[in-house]
C-alpha cells in the first residue's frame, strides 16, 4: 500500500478529522537541549533544521503574546527518580543533574517570565504542573515544538489531547534521530490525537 493509498484508508475509517486551532493557544518547546544537539552526545539526533524552526516559531509566539512552556529533564544522581524509564533508556544519563548536556540549545533559552516543567519521564503531563498552569491561563490549544518526534512530543501531544487541549504539532519544528520514526509518529498524531501542521500555517497564525 503506497503512503496515499494509507492516507485515504485511514480518512474512509473516520480517522484525520481536523481539530483546527482554539482560540487561546500556548507554546509548548519540549526538551530542546544540548544532548540532542552536540554530536559528541549519544543522543545527538541531528535535528538541526528542526531547531531552525522551532527558534522561528517561539520568536513568533513571543511576538504574539501568547503563553511559552519549555520542558526539561533531570534526574538526580543514579536516577533513582527515573525509574523503569531511566533504566530502560542508558542515554538518560546526559539528564543527570549538572551534566552540561541538559542544559538548553543556544537560543532556545527560556526568556524572563516563560514557565519551565522539570520532569523525568516522556510527557511533559506526567507527574507535572503542566496541566494546572495551561488551565490557570485559560488555553485551550497546545502548540507543540521539540524532540523527539517519536518520544517527548509524541507523550506530551497525547497527554495534552487527553487533559482537553487541542495538540497542534509543528512538523518541521519537531526532531527525531531516524526520519522514517519521525515521520511514522507524524502520521499516527495527525490520524488519532493532533493536528500536524507546517511551520508556515503556524506562523500565520501567530502574525493573525
Amino acid at each position: 500500500m503506497t503512503d496515499h493509498e494509507l492516507s485515504e484508508d485511514y480518512r474512509r475509517a473516520g480517522f484525520n478529522n481536523r481539530l483546527g486551532f482554539g482560540s487561546r493557544p500556548a507554546l509548548v518547546v519540549i526538551d530542546f537541549c544540548r544532548a540532542y544537539l552536540d554530536p559528541e552526545s549519544p543522543l545527538y539526533a541531528g535535528v538541526e533544521d528542526a531547531r531552525a524552526s522551532c527558534l522561528r516559531v517561539l520568536a513568533a509566539a513571543r511576538r504574539a503574546g501568547i503563553p511559552v512552556m519549555h520542558t526539561r529533564v533531570e534526574f538526580q544522581p543514579g536516577g533513582a527518580d527515573g525509574g523503569v524509564f531511566f533504566r530502560k533508556v542508558g542515554a538518560l544519563e546526559c539528564f543527570v543533574r549538572g551534566n552540561p548536556l541538559g542544559e538548553y540549545g543556544e537560543g532556545l533559552e527560556p526568556a524572563e517570565g516563560e514557565v519551565v516543567v522539570t520532569k523525568q519521564y516522556a510527557s511533559g503531563f506526567f507527574g507535572t504542573s503542566l496541566a494546572p498552569t495551561l488551565t490557570s491561563l485559560g488555553v485551550d490549544t497546545v502548540i507543540h515544538t521539540g524532540v523527539s518526534t517519536s518520544g517527548c512530543v509524541r507523550a506530551t501531544a497525547v497527554d495534552a489531547c487527553q487533559h482537553g487541549f487541542i495538540p497542534i504539532v509543528v512538523r518541521d519544528a519537531c526532531g527525531d534521530r531516524d526520519r522514517q520514526v519521525h515521520e511514522a509518529n507524524l502520521f499516527d498524531l495527525d490520524a488519532k490525537y493532533a493536528d500536524v501542521v507546517s511551520e508556515r500555517e503556524v506562523l500565520n497564525r501567530l502574525a493573525g
